[in-house]
């Protein structure tokens, strides 16, 4: 596949150097210097271009999502902090019948984390005599706080125990990749529930942010199939929309304009 990688930061270059060894071309790289207001992504530029893989800023991923939605690029979105303006962007996916996945977090182990963390919120519902808060750490360079996946946390939280808050605390220091931990903290003893990355390798190189190499004589249908497929199989974060949707879309590839896939991380799990 010819990619586009647009948002050049650290999970952009992660991302562009791990492609080449699945099979896939870095046909363009868009960063946030020369792409104000999605100023970049122009038709022209983006012609032959398969999918987009955008890892950008809070301020600059609706403009972005908007410019490759209009020129119908199939996307997927992997910055966090902008998910009030995701029902716009959702509904002008659907009125253009593209194709977009976006999640506050691509790795799987984070994706199994979210589970444990529901399942742990339901055992502990009901019990008042403990606190649940949420402590998550990145990175200075971070902009976004709390993290995308710190809010995908607490409405796991939420969900399961509905009379706690779960509030959360951010820090920003030195080089950290990200830590997210689940407290539970009563009189006599303490439960926590955490997930550490080691790098950012682990949310491109074991994840669906970047699609696996294709088979030789994979059809363009086939290998965008098999990327959505994989999102289910290596992460689970697929909903039981998939079958329904999935099917719709899968007979109109590669154009991938039968129908919107577009799944956040805080309503992908079941």
């Amino acid at each position: 596949m010819r990619l586009a990688i647009v948002g050049y930061g650290r999970m952009g270059r992660a991302i562009a150097s791990l492609a080449p060894a699945r099979g896939h071309e870095i046909a363009l790289v868009i960063d946030e210097a020369e792409n104000p207001e999605g100023r970049a992504l122009t038709a022209e530029r983006l012609r032959g271009i398969d999918a987009a893989i955008e890892f950008s800023t809070p301020a600059a991923a609706p403009l972005n999502l908007v410019r490759l939605i209009e020129a119908g690029i199939p996307t997927v979105c992997g910055t966090t902090g902008w998910q009030h303006e995701l029902p716009r962007i959702t509904m002008l996916a659907r009125q253009r019948h593209g194709a977009l996945v976006h999640a506050a977090n691509f790795s799987v182990g984070v994706q199994i984390f979210l589970r444990a963390a529901r399942d742990l919120a339901r055992g502990f519902a009901g019990r008042r005599e403990f606190d649940g808060f949420i402590v998550e750490e990145h990175h200075a360079k971070k902009v976004d706080a709390p993290s995308g996946t710190a809010q995908a946390l607490r409405e796991r939280g939420r969900a399961a125990d509905p009379d706690r808050q779960f509030p959360i605390t951010s820090i920003r220091a030195g080089a950290i990749p990200g830590i997210h931990t689940l407290t539970y903290d009563g009189p006599f003893d303490t439960v926590m529930l955490s997930h550490t990355a080691r790098s950012r390798d682990a949310l491109s190189r074991r994840s669906g942010a970047l699609p696996r190499k294709p088979r030789a004589s994979a059809q363009p249908a086939r290998t965008h199939k098999s990327w959505l497929c994989q999102l289910q199989a290596d992460m689970g974060i697929l909903s039981r929309r998939w079958t329904k949707i999935g099917a719709r879309a899968w007979g109109r590839f590669p154009a991938w304009n039968a129908a919107t896939i577009c799944f956040a991380a805080h309503s992908a799990l079941p």
